[in-house]
């Protein structure tokens, strides 16, 4: 079910400056644009020594973002928040968190995870309103010690505290929250396993301080004790 409060915790955000990352991406790809069109206008014109110039400088350009976008990446680190901790993905116009609020062992081999989505009100500007949000497509695992991926398991669960499981992307209001549970099944020598909760799909690889950009550490969430649960 759809709540509308939670408790206050940590947070974590991906990427941490969400606005100048997105901003830096737009900024860079419009000098880019201007200077291929440019370039194109001054060679139409017979100007080879100002199309070259002005081909320089937005190569430049895409130049010095690539170079932040590695050294971003490669000064980055794994972290593992603690049960309890938020993670935060930016929408553009606002910001959803999510975090483990249980785990469960209904027999060996299986771990039931209980995720919560909340669409934090505080993220949001004033003039946006009240209308619904449908999270962008997520992708879930647990990955062990060992780096070893594991997918969860396909069909309806019930939650781990017996509350009924919903969709992960189910559209929600400003406030509202509501729990996904994840089965997974996990063999015997798995040790350690965290969730890892990422985006999938569009321009997130090419924002400075991204999870999804290269080289970049991944933020996962340490898994809190399990409890006895039911299928």
């Amino acid at each position: 079910m759809i709540q509308s409060t939670l408790s206050l915790a940590a947070d974590t955000f991906v990427p941490a400056l969400a606005p100048l990352a997105v901003l830096a991406l737009l900024g860079t790809a419009f000098l880019v644009v201007c200077a291929v069109i440019g370039a194109g206008v001054a060679a139409a014109a017979r100007r080879f020594e100002l199309a070259k110039g002005i081909g320089a400088a937005g190569l430049a350009a895409a130049v010095v973002y690539a170079t932040l976008l590695l050294i971003a990446g490669l000064s980055s680190r794994d972290r593992t928040l603690a049960p309890g901790e938020r993670k935060y993905f930016c929408e553009i116009d606002c910001h959803i968190a999510y975090d483990v609020t249980s785990t469960a062992t209904p027999d060996p081999g299986t771990r039931v995870v209980a995720l919560r989505t909340w669409f934090d009100p505080s993220t949001i500007a004033s003039f946006r309103g009240d209308g619904p949000l449908s999270p962008n497509p997520r992708s879930v695992a647990l990955v062990d010690d060992a780096g070893r991926r594991y997918s969860p398991s396909a069909g309806p669960w019930e939650g781990a505290a017996g509350s009924a499981s919903t969709p992960l992307g189910q559209e929600l209001r400003p406030g509202e929250s509501y729990t996904t549970t994840f089965v997974f099944a996990l063999p015997p020598d798995a040790r350690g396993p965290r969730l890892f909760l990422a985006s999938t799909g569009g321009p997130e690889a090419l924002l400075i301080g991204h999870e999804n950009s290269p080289f970049h550490g991944k933020v996962y969430f340490a898994l809190p004790a399990p409890q006895t649960a039911a299928r």
